[in-house]
């Protein structure tokens, strides 16, 4: 399960609305197929692996991410009905669908036709890979990542607005990988203006996985743009399960006291600016207490001279 639940995070930023899922099949204590969720949502790693593993699928046991879907689609058939028609024999789940159209039908299906069901295996883990899947059915809007790059004293930039670079190239080359993983990437207007940024991926082989720019504004967008005018606006966005918010100050503090961040990336350079342009704003806060509690540390490391610090929300979906 865990190499499937690694497979479905290849599909993470490009399959919404359909969730990242993955998927091994295993006959003989040997991998005959794997899968992982497509561009655009299909083929659905189910189809994808069945497909690998062919006739070696019968018998198998297949290893999957998410209970696999039960509602028929124009687009191919339900991943239920394809593995029962492989011959599968024994279905391992990570975790249910909440979607309504599949929630405990998939396996339910399985069942019936004879193949032995186990669930929540690594669920936390397969949970974790689909946040945005997860965070739009249980809250109706993308999973949102809020990175910021400072200096030691919290600074984004000098007083004069000089920002680039703050952080080294090891470090600017993870923002990249970052953004491949992301449906969208937003910043607000005024980083717009100033910086005009591409927001793009330039890593040699993820040039196609750049995501789609919005801008925090009520203006007219740049062209290939799109504007939201307020941070809950997030949740009109199609196609998107994931964004990253990348600045400036008002922006991101607009999204923190609207209660919109899941995860905290912070890259932190060894450089003191003294006075300059703070990180954060006014983000709401009504006492000190009120902020403690808010963040669990998930990863730190060091990213040449830079150190990453990547927080989760405590208690997100």
């Amino acid at each position: 399960m865990a190499a499937a639940i690694a497979l479905s995070e290849r599909g993470r930023g490009r399959t919404a609305p359909n969730p990242n899922v993955g998927c091994i099949i295993v006959r003989d204590g040997r991998i005959a197929g794997r899968g992982w969720t497509q561009p655009g949502g299909r083929p659905h790693a189910e189809a994808m692996a069945l497909e690998q593993a062919g006739g070696q699928a019968r018998g198998a046991t297949a290893y999957v991410t998410l209970e696999p879907c039960f509602h028929d689609s124009p687009r191919g058939p339900t991943c239920s009905r394809l593995l029962i028609e492989a011959g599968v024999k024994h279905v391992v789940i990570a975790v249910g669908d909440p979607d309504r159209r599949t929630d405990g039908e998939g396996a339910a299906a399985l069942q019936h036709a004879g193949l032995k069901v186990v669930t929540g295996v690594l669920a936390d883990g397969a949970r974790a890979a689909m946040a945005g899947f997860f965070t739009r059915q249980a809250l109706g809007r993308p999973y949102v990542t809020l990175k910021l790059a400072t200096s030691l004293d919290g600074q984004i930039a000098r007083a004069d607005g000089e920002s680039r670079w703050i952080t080294g190239p090891v470090a600017r080359a993870h923002t990249h990988v970052e953004r491949a993983r992301h449906d969208a990437i937003l910043v607000g207007r005024g980083t717009v203006d100033a910086d005009k940024p591409r927001l793009d991926v330039r890593l040699a082989g993820l040039g196609d996985r750049s995501p789609r720019p919005i801008v925090l504004s009520r203006g007219k967008p740049p062209k290939g743009w799109t504007a939201i005018v307020a941070p809950d606006d997030i949740s009109t966005l199609p196609d998107t399960d994931f964004l990253m918010v990348e600045g400036g100050a008002t922006t991101a503090s607009a999204f923190l006291a609207a209660d919109l961040v899941d995860r905290l990336l912070l890259y932190r350079a060894p450089i003191l600016m003294g006075a300059g342009k703070a990180a954060l704003g006014d983000i709401g806060l009504e006492s000190l207490s009120a902020a403690h509690g808010r963040w669990r540390l998930a990863d730190a490391r060091m990213l040449g001279p830079d150190r990453m610090e990547l927080y989760e929300r405590v208690g997100a979906s």
